[in-house]
């Protein structure tokens, strides 16, 4: 086994469904160390979504897809994680609890607020 900083996720382990897979992918992408933290740090703060380490090293997946595919391609990134169970963890250490001025601005401008 080789250890990895997704959490959730066993060393080496390859899913039944991506075992049946392998040889149908068109590339395997290799998550670089810290990649899967930060774009799920970035998609909380600047996208309001909120998915784990997996999610956000899927996404990173798929921006780096993005940037090569040709022009008009379609690519779908699922990220069926949710964050929330992350809140307590470094994961999320960084971003206070308590809205700041600039994001309450931004909840005031809002029709809900």
């Amino acid at each position: 086994f080789a250890a990895h900083p997704i959490q959730g996720w066993t060393p080496d382990f390859i899913p039944l469904v991506l075992e049946k897979g392998l040889g149908l992918q068109d590339e395997m992408v290799e998550i670089p160390d810290g990649a899967g933290v930060e774009t799920s740090q970035a998609l909380a703060r600047n996208e309001g979504i909120l998915t784990g380490i997996s999610g956000g090293a899927t996404m990173w997946a798929a921006i780096e897809t993005a940037k090569k595919a040709p022009e008009g391609s379609v690519i779908v990134a699922m990220l069926p994680d949710t964050g929330e169970r992350y809140l307590s963890t470094p994961l999320f250490a960084s971003i206070d609890a308590e809205m700041n001025e600039e994001e309450l601005e931004i909840a005031r401008s809002t029709p809900s607020f």
